[in-house]
Order: C-alpha cells, then structure tokens, then sequence
C-alpha cells in the first residue's frame, strides 16, 4: 500500500478531533443538536485551519443516521460511504478551476434533484474568491433560497474578495490562527502514535514555523522524519532540513548590529550561506526576533505576546538593555524592505550584505528619519564613552600646556597690531558663526589707554551674548585675532546708550590717518 502523508493520514474525521477552533465547532455541533441547520455557510480563514476539514465533518454530521451529540457516528453506512468518498450528498468543488458561469449553472440544475439517500446534498465550494463575476450573480438567487435539502459550504483564504451579496446570505465563521502550544500538542500526539523519537524543542519549532497552520505543521513533521527515518528528530536535526537557524544566531547578529561591527554582519552571513541556510526565512525570523525585543521594551504584558522558553527570555531581555525603542524600529523598517525585495532578486546574498551595513551605518538612510538621526547620536555617544578617563587626562593636559606655551611666546600687542586687526575685522568674525558675525558685524571698536581693543556695543543683549561664561564666545574670538596676529590683545566690551556713543569715534573710521585715537 502506498505511503499517505501525515497531513491526509491524521484529518479529523468528527468534531471532537478538531484543535484550536473551539468556538466553531461548538456552535455547528449546538445546530445540528437542536436541527437549526443553515442553508449557506461561509469559511474563512488562512491556510491550514480547518475550513475543508470542518466543511466535510458538517456534511457528515447532517446526514448521519445516528448522530452522537451533534458529531458524526463514522459507523452508518452514510458516515462510510463520506469517508470513502463514494456518496453523492457530498460535492467538492474547486473554484481555482472551475470559476465559470457554467460551472455554476450545472449546480444549478443538480440541486433540482432531491437526494437519493440521506437527508441533504451538500456542496463544497473551495476557494470560492475565485469564482468570475459571472458565476457569483448567477450563484445568487440559488445560495439564497436553495431548496430545502440543499447546504452550501463555501470556503476562502480571501474573503475580501467575495462580493457583499454572497456574503450576506451566508452565515460567516472566522478560523483563527492554530497556537504554537495547540500545535505542538497534536504534533506530540502523532509522533507518539508513528513511534517516533522527537525532541519537545523540535516539536515546538515546528509548529511555530508552520506560522498558525496545522496541515503546514504535519507537512512538516513529515519532511523532518522521512529525512531523519530511523533517528531521534533533535531541534538541531529539525533545523538542517528546514534551513533554518538557531535563535542564537539572531542574537549574535543583533550584537553585530547594534555595536555597528559591519564585518561581523558580513561574515554571519557568509556562513549561512555556507551551511546552506534560506535568506528569505532569516530575514523573517530576525525580524520576529527584532519584535520580540519591541514588545520587551514596549509592553507590561510582554510574556504573554512571545511564545519562547523561559531561557530564550532571559537572553532576550539582556538583549534589550543594549538599545532603544527608535532603534529597533528603524532595524524593522529596513529589514520589512529587504523581505519585499529578497522575494525576487537574483542576488540575495548581495542585497542582504548591502542592507546590514545600511543598518551599521544611519548616515546611509535617505531623508531626515528621526530615528536615523538618533542612531548616529547613538555612535558619537558610544565613541565618546570609548574614552577613558586617563586619555581625557592626557587630553586636557595637552590643550592646557600648549595654551600656556602660547601665552609665554605671544608678545603684548601694540596699537599697531590693533589697527592691522580692524582692518582685517571683516575675515575675523568671518570665522565665527552667524549670530556672532550679526553681532560683531556693526560693533564700535575702540582702544583704551592701556592697549586694549574695546568693543562698544549699544545693545545690552548683545554685549550679555558675550559675556557668558559657559559659552565663551569672547574667548573664542580673543584666539582668533591672537592667531592671525601672532600677539596677544586684550578685548573688552561695554554698552553704551547712542548719545554716549557719539563721544567715541570708531577707530575703523579713523585708521586712515597717522594717529590713533585713545580713550
């Protein structure tokens, strides 16, 4: 006898056997019970939940001879003639292929023939989004008063995509996502029921990888075992066949990242590729791993929205210490667009190579992202904690040794240095910023009896700017002009009102001539 997969071998073939859809199957075993039995009925949900299973166990269940609380015996010879699919009460239908107006109308003219045996005839409609314009109007009247032995059963992953007047005539049921706790308990189940040894830990990635979907998971187990046939199906087993990676890579990557070592992204990626991992499906997991640390940093409920050991936990809050909020999301934005890309290229290992230095590197992002802006904050912050505070020693020592060694060499400046400096004052305040050079631009300067440059503003503002000592503005200019000078001058400021002022000619206008005016 030929080999029957997992995923064929073990359907449900009564409600009871049904996992992780509870609220649906309640309600339809309540119908049957009390004979409140709908004419249309509307499946939705992803891939692998149950719609196709729950859709045959129904048409079973209304035409069972003896019912047993509202699941089907699997002992009539109705239920017998269902399971091997000889009965005429039931017909699958796939609407991927058979989605014309007169597919529809053969339906039409087959439900005018009450059933030979059994109580209704039911039609399986599956992937029912796929049906043309045409077929749905010409569906219509028919799904909405079929005769009274007739239930429609129509099953969809899109059912957006089903036009509003089938979906009010049919009674609608959502099937949810299977939990990765529910899967890996039925995966446990089968595996004791075939006599094979597998790890709790394989198990549970397993289901998780199948992403919500029971029959992915089966299919799955299924690969793991024929290509381990004989063995004990370890965690390290069950990732070789599926190109999968261990969680402590992601962590390893992340530390890549977040500590900007470009090198150590590239040469993770290098032995990936060499063992023989799927690009596609890191990205994904390193995104979900990314996520995880979000919810740590973001959410009060943070184990009860990740699904991992209580070890992988630990790491991952260890993890989460090392950045910020801002951060990861940028790290998520980056990589959702190298999954979109990845799908279609032909150089994938290129693409993901690029987008991790993009990740190592913020000034890289295009336009002003705030959180590229914080990530480059970020790295002067971690280049300047780099310094210890010997260097910073050595540093300050330097500085202030060699302004000392100016201040001995520079001489005292004479009244000629400071005529050369106001004829040179446009290139001074040139070097300073915008506000100073505003400030500075139309400033009175004058020399006081003792060789020094005064600076007479009549703003008292403008004086106050430079007056303060956390900033040190007059300093800064004070270097300039040493500098340019090679002697040391003195700058003073004062305001004055502009009456005063009048009484103080400025020494820029008056440089022209053979003396100097002194104050």
């Amino acid at each position: 006898m030929s080999y029957t997969a997992l995923y064929r071998k073990f359907r449900p073939d009564n409600f009871d056997d049904v996992k992780g859809q509870e609220h649906i199957v309640t309600t339809l075993k309540n119908e049957i019970r009390t004979e409140r039995i709908g004419h249309a009925y509307l499946f939705c949900g992803t891939r692998g939940t149950g719609k196709t299973t729950i859709a045959k166990i129904l048409a079973k269940a209304v035409n069972c001879e003896h019912p047993i609380d509202g699941s089907p015996c699997n002992e009539c010879s109705m239920c017998r003639k269902i399971n091997r699919h000889t009965s005429m009460n039931v017909v699958e239908i796939d609407a991927a292929s058979n989605n014309g107006v007169a597919n529809i109308r053969d339906i039409i003219d087959e439900v005018q023939y009450s059933p030979a045996e059994g109580k209704y005839k039911v039609y399986i409609i599956d992937e029912v989004h796929m049906l043309s314009t045409g077929a749905f109007n010409a569906l219509l009247k028919t799904l909405e008063e079929p005769p009274s032995y007739v239930i429609f059963i129509l099953a969809t992953t899109e059912a957006h995509k089903i036009p509003i007047t089938i979906l009010s005539r049919c009674q609608r049921y959502d099937f949810k996502r299977i939990s990765v706790d529910t899967i890996a308990a039925r995966l446990r189940e089968l595996t004791e029921q075939e006599n094979v040894d597998a790890e709790e830990e394989a198990l549970r990635y397993i289901a998780k990888a199948a992403d919500g979907s029971m029959r992915d998971a089966l299919s799955l187990l299924d690969q793991c075992i024929a290509f381990y046939l004989g063995q004990k199906l370890t965690y390290d087993n069950t990732l070789d066949v599926l190109g999968a990676v261990d969680t402590k890579v992601y962590s390893e990557m992340f530390c890549y990242v977040n500590s900007l070592d470009i090198m150590g992204c590239i040469k993770l990626i290098d032995s990936m590729m060499v063992s023989g991992r799927d690009l596609d499906q890191f990205i994904t997991e390193f995104i979900w791993y990314l996520r995880n640390l979000l919810i740590i940093k973001s959410s009060a409920d943070k184990a009860i929205l990740i699904d991992i050991s209580s070890e992988q936990f630990i790491g991952l809050k260890e993890d989460a210490k090392k950045t910020n909020t801002d951060t990861l999301i940028r790290y998520i934005k980056i990589l959702s667009e190298l999954s979109a890309q990845i799908k279609y290229a032909s150089q994938k290992r290129v693409l993901t190579e690029i987008c991790f230095i993009k990740l190592c590197k913020p000034q890289m992002d295009e336009g002003q992202d705030l959180s590229s802006v914080i990530a480059r904050i970020e790295i002067l912050e971690k280049k300047i904690e780099k310094c210890s505070s010997f260097d910073n020693a050595i540093d300050v020592h330097i500085v202030d040794k060699a302004e000392e060694d100016v201040q001995k060499v520079m001489p005292k400046a004479v009244p000629a240095d400071i005529e050369e400096v106001v004829k040179n004052w446009e290139n001074i305040i040139n070097q300073c910023d915008r506000v100073e050079k505003s400030m500075l631009s139309n400033v009175k300067k004058i020399v006081s009896d003792d060789g020094e440059l005064i600076l007479q503003f009549t703003d008292a503002v403008e004086e106050g700017y430079f007056k303060q000592d956390e900033c040190k503005q007059l300093e800064a200019l004070k270097t300039i002009i040493n500098n340019m000078t090679g002697k040391e001058i003195n700058i003073q400021t004062r305001t004055v009102t502009e009456e005063v002022d009048k009484n103080f000619d400025d020494l820029s206008k008056i440089i022209h001539f053979d003396n100097i005016e002194y104050i």
